[in-house]
C-alpha cells in the first residue's frame, strides 16, 4: 500500500458532497492506475457510511477497467492474439484478481491429457471423440444453453473451478486446445449458434479465408461436443430461413470470437437491465475493432 501525502489528500475528499471535487478527485486517483487500489481497499474497510463504500467501489471498478482497456488494446494490436488470452480478459471483466496462472496450469494439464490418448493413426473422428471424452467425461464439463441468460457461465475462471460454462466459454477452451494440438478445427459464423467445423488438413486451417464447404469434413457443437454433418446444418440453415449460405461457413478469427463472446454477454446484463456494464461491453469491443479513442490516444 502507497503512502505518500496526496494521495491521503485524495482519499480524505472521496467522500466529499460536491460532484465536480469528486470528479476531480476520481481522476487523479484513476491516474495512479493499479497500484492504489490497496489504498482504496484499507479506506472501504475503515469507512462505515454506505454512500463513501459505494463511490469507494466505484472508483476500484473503474481503476480495473481502465488498465483492462489497456490490456485489450495491447492483445487486440499484437500480430497473433492468443485465444485463451483473450477469454482470460474478458474474465477478468468480472474478476480482476483472478488467478491466471493457475488457469494456465489447468489449461496445460489437460492439454497433456489429451496429447496422450492422440497418435497420428487416428481418423478426425476418433481425435474429437478423444478430445470430447476427456473434457466431457473425465473433466464433466457441463454446458448452459445462452438463453438462460446467465453471465457467470462466460468466464474461463469459472469453467476451470466448477466445470460449468457455455458454448463461448467451453467453446474457446476447446478452440485453444485444438490449436496446440494441431486438430484442424475452427469457430464458424453460424447463425446463432457459435459452431465449429473441422477442415480436411491442416494447409487449409491455416489458409482459412480460403475455405469452402467442401473442405469441411463434419462440425462440433463445443456446448455438449455432440458432431454434427453438413446435412444436419443445412437442415437447421433452412429451417431459420437463413440466406447467403457460404458465409455462415467462413471461419471467424480470434479477435471476431472474442467479440461475439463479448456481444453475448452484453445481451446477458442488458436482459438482467444493467446498462452500464453492457456499455462498457460494447466499449471493450470497440477496443479489438479499433474503432475507439483510446486506440487513438494510444497510437499519439
Amino acid at each position: 500500500m502507497r503512502n505518500t501525502k496526496e494521495i491521503s489528500a485524495l482519499l480524505q475528499l472521496v467522500d466529499d458532497p460536491d460532484d465536480e471535487v469528486f470528479n476531480t478527485v476520481a481522476e487523479k486517483i484513476l491516474g495512479y492506475g493499479t497500484r492504489i487500489i490497496p489504498n482504496l481497499e484499507h479506506l472501504w474497510e475503515t469507512t462505515v457510511d454506505t454512500d463513501t463504500q459505494e463511490r469507494i467501489e466505484m472508483l476500484i471498478h473503474r481503476v480495473h477497467y481502465s488498465e483492462l482497456q489497456k490490456e485489450f488494446l495491447e492483445w487486440s494490436k499484437s500480430d497473433k492474439p492468443e485465444l485463451l488470452r483473450g477469454a482470460i480478459l474478458v474474465a477478468k471483466y468480472q474478476f480482476p484478481d483472478m488467478n491466471v496462472p493457475a488457469i494456465l496450469t489447468q489449461f496445460d494439464q489437460m492439454r497433456r491429457n489429451i496429447w496422450l490418448e492422440l497418435n497420428n493413426y487416428l481418423t478426425p473422428l476418433e481425435q474429437v471423440n478423444i478430445l470430447n471424452s476427456i473434457l466431457y467425461n473425465y473433466y464433466k464439463l457441463q454446458g448452459h444453453e445462452l438463453t438462460e441468460r446467465e453471465p457467470k457461465y462466460f468466464f474461463i475462471n469459472q469453467v476451470m473451478e466448477s466445470k460449468q460454462g457455455n458454448s463461448y466459454s467451453i467453446g474457446i477452451l476447446y478452440l485453444a486446445l485444438c490449436e496446440l494440438l494441431d486438430i484442424p478445427i475452427f469457430a464458424i459464423d453460424l447463425p446463432r449458434q457459435f459452431v465449429f467445423a473441422y477442415l480436411d488438413t491442416l494447409q487449409h486451417f491455416y489458409s482459412l479465408d480460403d475455405t469452402p464447404v467442401q473442405q469441411i469434413q463434419f462440425f462440433v457443437d463445443p456446448l455438449n461436443g455432440m458432431v454434427y454433418t453438413q446435412k444436419d446444418v443445412d437442415v437447421y440453415l433452412k429451417k431459420i430461413k437463413a440466406t447467403e449460405r457460404e458465409l455462415y461457413f467462413k471461419p471467424l478469427d480470434t479477435r471476431r470470437v472474442i467479440c461475439k463472446m463479448l456481444e453475448e454477454l452484453a445481451l446477458c446484463f442488458n436482459y438482467k437491465r444493467d446498462e452500464d456494464k453492457a456499455t462498457e461491453l460494447q466499449q471493450l469491443i470497440n477496443i479489438i475493432e479499433g474503432d475507439t479513442p483510446a486506440q487513438e490516444e494510444e497510437e499519439d
